[in-house]
């Protein structure tokens, strides 16, 4: 299975309607790409723990799931995608993404 995490801060500046529109696009790529096995988008919660002062802060992330590497570049490549990516440009002020390679726990040392 093929993680693609995408955490995103968005723009301070952004207008209610140019959130509407990110948010509008963001639902056309999830529920429109079939090749999307699940799909999580969420907030981030703070425990008061020291990880929490770590690195950038990202208070929303999205993770996709995708059988395989070869359902992952078809979601990319999807025009609904290129809508999405446009729009994460526009109304973001930072992001972080990667794909990750995932298996069980316990064929995690094969990873290791």
């Amino acid at each position: 299975m093929i993680a693609h995490v995408v955490l995103f801060r968005p723009a301070a500046s952004l207008s209610g309607d140019d959130r509407e529109k990110f948010v509008a696009s963001l639902e056309r790529a999830l529920s429109g790409i079939p090749e999307i096995r699940r799909a999580h988008v969420g907030r981030r919660r703070i425990l008061g723990r020291a990880y929490d002062a770590a690195g950038e802060p990202f208070p929303y992330a999205a993770i996709l799931e995708f059988d395989s590497e070869a359902d992952l570049r078809t979601y990319l490549d999807h025009p609904a995608h290129a809508e999405l990516g446009q729009r994460f440009f526009t109304s973001t002020e930072a992001m972080l993404v990667h794909d990750f390679e995932m298996v069980d726990a316990p064929a995690a040392r094969s990873l290791l």
